[in-house]
């Protein structure tokens, strides 16, 4: 085994550094915001639009987030932008570039062990990732890159490889493990709960102190990144917020900015502690005097656990909602340089032409770091840029065989078109067009055969290329594998 790892780490030194020329010349430093729980409609930031302009909705105006406004201001985000309905798929997802139905991570992960379900596949991949998995901090680790992890891990159960960041390839772990969540988001408490469960590693600098959660993680970020610049290497920052996680439990500082009265008023304390975290960070780069050699990406894991009003469903959930996230770029500092025309971001852009997903964001900093990954390590992401230009494919399966909110079920995107299936002895299928249907209330299913047929048979083929695994049935004997009725 430990040959075997070494060969493959062999491999993905000598790929990783040896591609492109770009590695003789500045390379841009990379930063990773990742919020948990976070759906489209959970900012004062509309990503919805009306007749080609973005439309603030109800929801937006809970929020104050100016933060990401700002960010929103100088870079572009997606109408459109898609991860798993659950949090471990997704983010083993970000760092291989592959979907659920690919690596197998099809559920959250439980910390202390299986976490299948009655009707699960047998072999889904409740490890998650392990010394030998190809991640983008491995690859760019080799490849000199600074490694950094601060917040939520999730990777992996307890005594497993993935709970340790430090195991799939980060050079720095502050914060990660197998935890989903933490016991408490408040350092009186240790961050942890009355059984002594969930408590993020390497914090205790903060157990006793008033201290909340993201702040401390703010702050260890920024000691990490001041440390990452002194050793003149280009930065890889996974900067992967606990919030807005539950339990919900919100900084008093900016808890006092909602009444009593205010309907889910930890939850927007939370997201606005998350948005005073976002700018700290980014301020940080402009101290350090690395602002316009940066680029940065902003996106949540799945949809969130509140409301994504006027999109159907919540977290966990087969429709839009469920797996619809927010998601920006944008240099941190824009400017006038060569680093920069590697990707002219636009400013201030809501794109609804074509979509993106969580897939697409290995590829794309792969692409503008001048590596690669190992041949025989298959993505199904694309680079941004080409999906921005209209260029790559416009397809997204997303593979839950499990039990959950909505259990047992895939969905797969091609263009404005989305068929949901769900397994059972008798299946049932949905198919909406998102164009004309954003709520998913009108279900074509019935009155368009023709492309119900055509978007099976594609789900179908994707499926089966990523040789996926099926739910059984309820006696556990018969597996479930997609049919026609």
């Amino acid at each position: 085994m430990q040959n075997k790892l070494s060969c493959i780490l062999l491999g993905i030194a000598g790929i990783a550094l040896c591609t492109t020329s770009l590695c003789a010349e500045v390379r841009p430093n990379i930063l990773i915001f990742l919020v948990d729980d976070m759906g489209l409609m959970d900012s004062s930031v509309p990503f919805l639009s009306e007749n080609g302009e973005p439309k603030v909705h109800t929801l937006n105006q809970r929020y104050r987030t100016p933060n990401i406004e700002s960010l929103a201001s100088q870079g572009l985000r997606y109408e459109r932008f898609y991860a798993n309905s659950v949090c471990s798929p997704s983010r083993v997802s970000l760092l291989t570039g592959q979907s659920s139905a690919r690596h197998r991570t099809t559920q959250w992960i439980y910390p202390y062990g299986k976490n299948s379900g009655p009707q699960a596949p047998k072999k889904w991949n409740w490890q998650g990732l392990d010394e030998g998995s190809v991640t983008l901090p491995r690859i760019l680790s080799h490849a000199g890159y600074e490694t950094i992890h601060v917040g939520k891990g999730h990777w992996g159960p307890l005594d497993y490889p993935g709970a340790d960041p430090l195991q799939i390839g980060f050079n720095h772990n502050i914060a990660g493990a197998a935890w989903g969540r933490p016991g408490s988001y408040y350092g009186k408490k240790n961050f942890t709960n009355a059984q002594n469960l969930r408590q993020p590693p390497h914090l205790e600098a903060y157990h006793g102190k008033d201290t909340h959660l993201t702040e401390a993680l703010t702050e260890k970020m920024l000691e990490r990144l001041d440390a990452a610049h002194a050793t003149g290497k280009p930065i890889f920052a996974h900067m992967s917020f606990y919030a807005v996680h539950s339990p919900f439990e919100a900084d008093a500082k900016f808890l006092k900015n909602y009444p009593q009265d205010f309907p889910g008023r930890a939850f927007a304390a939370m997201i606005e502690g998350m948005d005073h975290s976002v700018g700290k960070i980014l301020n940080h780069l402009q101290t350090l005097g690395i602002a316009e050699e940066t680029i940065v990406f902003f996106l949540g894991d799945n949809g969130s656990d509140y409301s994504s009003r006027p999109l159907r469903g919540k977290k966990a959930e087969r429709y839009e909602g469920g797996t619809r996230v927010p998601f920006m770029v944008s240099w941190a500092q824009p400017t006038d340089s060569p680093l920069q025309d590697r990707w002219p971001i636009p400013l201030g852009v809501l794109h609804n032409s074509s979509f993106g997903t969580i897939l697409d964001l290995m590829p794309t900093i792969l692409a503008l770091t001048g590596t690669q990954a190992p041949k025989d390590h298959t993505m199904d992401g694309y680079d941004l840029r080409t999906v921005t230009a209209g260029e790559s494919p416009q397809t997204f399966l997303m593979h839950f065989p499990h039990k959950h909110r909505s259990a047992y079920f895939t969905t797969w995107h091609n263009g404005n078109w989305k068929l949901i299936y769900q397994y059972s002895a008798e299946p049932r299928m949905q198919l909406f067009n998102l164009a004309a249907d954003i709520d998913e209330s009108n279900d074509l299913a019935v009155q368009r055969p023709e492309r119900l047929q055509e978007m099976f048979r594609q789900m179908e083929g994707a499926l089966n290329e990523c040789q996926a695994l099926f739910p059984v049935d309820s006696q556990n004997k018969q597996i479930l594998r997609p049919y026609l009725y």
